[in-house]
């Protein structure tokens, strides 16, 4: 399968390339001190990810604590409202710590102890980031920094909680907006002062080479268990598959056991308020190319060419840039990338906890308002979307600011 000029077949053998790019984007623009890191990093990944011993710890991890592979479940009701078109979701929400997170930080918190490292940090943005870091670094006996905005934290006090439970230190991060863009700045710059003996686990396929690919790459479990077991269930594949982005870690799992697939990709971005700036956070959309935090993407800019103010009801999805494989498979046109705003987001929460049993993070409810949509546009067919986690971080705020609907 071909789009533009980019073979499919061999697509993930050949993105990125040695320098870390997929086209244009990606690259590591880094000072040179955290460029020495980076290829630390680097040289320290491909020389275990082909291992067997490497390998097998990560799959005896996902079997017996993470508790994978997690199922695909069919929305029957759901699907019944929408007319022909059949929905199923593939179940991240019921990966251990409720989201999709683990899957990659199992698997940095793995290379760090190969590493010799003493210390992970992160920033998180809806805390679910944060919650799987500080529960691989308790496992491999780890010390974990997890950067916060101030906004995040009381929105998401009950990961909040979850993370200084697993003895993470939640470091509270009060300049700009206080929310996800102020929180990466913050651990990037911890990182640079003690890179030696901590490694920087980045939450999403963002930041510079490896980490896009490192990330893609513990994320692809969700792709190859997801394709496997729709084919198992229905005997052929899905008509589309959907998952939200922000930084595009959940979508980029499940799109890449898709792509070389008669399938067709949809990313859902967060238009928040409206198209207006500093009313969403839909940077494939409607950014531009602009490097931040280490890679060159797609981003939303303000007049002066800096990371615009951004927003969205998802702690997790309001970030001014995305992966640059998202940008990437945007611009080659093997995936669609639409908007979802708030009010959508929040009655699709309800709707599939009321008809499925099933409350479904902010984040992922983006994606299930998305396919919803799509159905009634398609007529007929099927769709599967990646619940990328639960609602149970989300439930105070919702209570407090929409009311039960």
């Amino acid at each position: 399968m071909k789009y533009g000029d980019v073979e499919f077949d061999t697509y993930l053998k050949n993105y990125p390339d040695k320098n870390g790019y997929f086209g244009k984007y990606g690259g590591a623009y880094v000072p040179d001190d955290l460029k020495k890191a980076m290829d630390e990093i680097t040289e320290a990944y491909f020389t275990i990810c082909k291992s067997s011993k490497f390998i097998s710890e990560l799959r005896r991890i996902r079997r017996e604590f993470q508790g994978r592979p997690t199922p695909i479940s069919y929305l029957e009701r759901l699907s019944s409202t929408l007319g022909n078109v059949q929905l199923y979701v593939k179940r991240e929400d019921l990966n251990h710590t409720g989201a999709h997170k683990l899957n990659h930080c199992m698997g940095e918190a793995l290379l760090a102890k190969y590493m010799g490292k003493k210390k992970i940090i992160a920033e998180t943005g809806a805390g679910q980031h944060g919650v799987a870091l500080a529960t691989a670094a308790a496992y491999f006996g780890l010390e974990c920094d997890i950067y916060m905005g101030a906004v995040d934290i009381k929105k998401q006090a009950p990961n909040v909680a979850r993370m200084k439970i697993l003895g993470a230190n939640v470091v509270e991060v009060t300049d700009g907006l206080q929310t996800l863009k102020e929180a990466v700045d913050a651990a990037f710059a911890a990182y640079l002062k003690d890179y030696k003996n901590t490694i920087y686990c980045i939450g999403s396929v963002v930041g510079p080479h490896p980490f896009p690919m490192m990330v893609r790459d513990f994320q692809s479990v969700v792709g190859i268990e997801a394709r496997e077991q729709f084919l198992e269930m229905t005997g052929e594949l899905p008509d589309a598959v959907v998952a939200c982005v922000g930084g595009g870690s959940n979508a980029m799992g499940i799109f890449s056991g898709f792509l070389n697939d008669p399938v067709e990709i949809y990313g859902v971005e967060p238009l928040g308020r409206g198209k207006n700036l500093g009313d969403h956070a839909a940077s494939l959309n409607y950014g531009s190319e602009g490097i931040m935090h280490g890679f060159n993407s797609i981003m939303l800019k303000d007049e002066n060419g800096d990371p615009a103010p951004v927003y969205s009801v998802a702690s997790g999805l309001d970030y001014p840039s995305s992966g640059p494989e998202h940008a990437f498979l945007r611009d080659c046109g093997r995936v669609k990338y639409d908007v979802i705003d708030d009010e959508e987001t929040i009655n699709a929460f309800f709707t599939l906890s009321r008809l499925e049993g099933i409350i479904p993070a902010i984040e992922s409810s983006h994606a299930v308002a998305y396919a919803m949509k799509l159905a009634k546009k398609m007529g007929k067919g099927s769709i599967l979307i990646n619940l990328s986690g639960r609602g149970d971080k989300d439930m105070d705020f919702i209570i407090e600011k929409y009311g039960i609907r």
